[in-house]
C-alpha cells in the first residue's frame, strides 16, 4: 500500500510549524505523540539536552496486555502510563507536541488521560 505523500507532506509541514514554537526543558518537557494506524507512542523530550526523559506506547506490556494499540482505550492506557513515569521522576508539566495531528481521537484521548493523572499542560 501506498503512502498518499501529500497528505505526508501536509502533516509535515504542519509538525515543523508546531515545533518552531514549542520546545521542552528538563523542568517542563515536550510530549511528543506519534500515532500509526496499530499502535500510539508518547516521548517526554528535554530539547536542551536532546534527551528522552521517559516514553510509553501501546508496545509496553504494562498499557495493553495484549490488546488492540489502535483505540481509544489503548491511548488513554498510553496517556496514564506517561503521566505516572513523568510523576515519578518529579515532573508535572510539561508542553504538549500533537506532532501534527489534530487534536481529537487518540490525540486527545492521550491528553486528557495525562490530565487526569495530574499532568499540567
Amino acid at each position: 500500500m501506498q503512502r498518499d505523500t501529500r497528505k505526508h507532506a501536509r502533516r509535515a509541514k504542519r509538525r515543523t510549524r508546531i515545533r518552531a514554537r514549542l520546545s521542552g526543558t528538563a523542568a517542563r518537557p515536550r510530549l511528543a505523540v506519534f500515532k500509526s494506524l496499530s499502535h500510539i507512542y508518547v516521548q517526554a523530550i528535554d530539547d536542551s539536552q536532546g534527551a528522552t526523559l521517559a516514553q510509553a506506547s501501546t508496545l509496553d506490556k504494562e498499557c495493553t496486555a495484549g490488546k488492540s494499540g489502535g483505540n481509544l482505550a489503548a491511548a488513554r492506557a498510553v496517556g496514564t502510563l506517561i503521566a505516572t513515569r513523568l510523576k515519578e521522576k518529579g515532573l508535572e508539566e510539561v508542553v504538549f507536541d500533537r506532532g501534527g495531528y489534530r487534536y481529537h481521537g487518540r490525540i486527545k484521548a492521550v491528553a486528557d488521560a495525562a490530565r487526569e493523572k495530574g499532568l499540567r499542560f
